[in-house]
């Protein structure tokens, strides 16, 4: 969960080379101090629809599209596994209904779960009036 910094052009093998350092000027940013799971629930009380994804999820992919068909762009933070355990760990409560832990949705600082959750309030006409509430929709 590093953001990029920077960036160098012009590297003699013609490639770019990218610097991941941390920020402070980003709500994604990185604190050293900060654990994975406090940085986590800061992650999700700051941003109104979050995504928690592993690398090349499919599932995250279709969330993605049903988001943006509605006009909302949530935040999609990819996790490592260790990160992921954390993601675990800051979910104690049981949300989710047996559903695997990544990837995971939040609106509104609320677990929504994964993909079935997420198409499941949106089939039962749930959905546009929970992102209306937390103002990531407006219609």
């Amino acid at each position: 969960m590093q953001g990029v910094h920077g960036y160098r052009l012009g590297r003699s093998d013609g490639g770019v080379r990218l610097e991941l350092t941390p920020t402070t000027s980003s709500p994604l940013a990185i604190d050293i101090s900060e654990s994975t799971e406090m940085r986590i629930q800061r992650l999700i009380t700051e941003n109104p629809v979050i995504i928690f994804s592993r690398s090349a999820c499919c599932m995250c992919h279709v969330m993605k599209r049903l988001f943006s068909s509605l006009g909302v762009y949530p935040t999609v933070i990819e996790l490592e596994e260790d990160e992921i355990d954390a993601l675990s760990a800051s979910q104690q409560d049981g949300g989710g209904g047996g559903e695997t832990v990544a990837p995971a949705v939040f609106i509104g600082g609320t677990r929504v779960g994964g993909l079935e959750s997420l198409v499941g309030l949106h089939l039962s006409g749930h959905l546009v009036p929970k992102l209306e509430e937390v103002g990531a929709l407006a219609l």
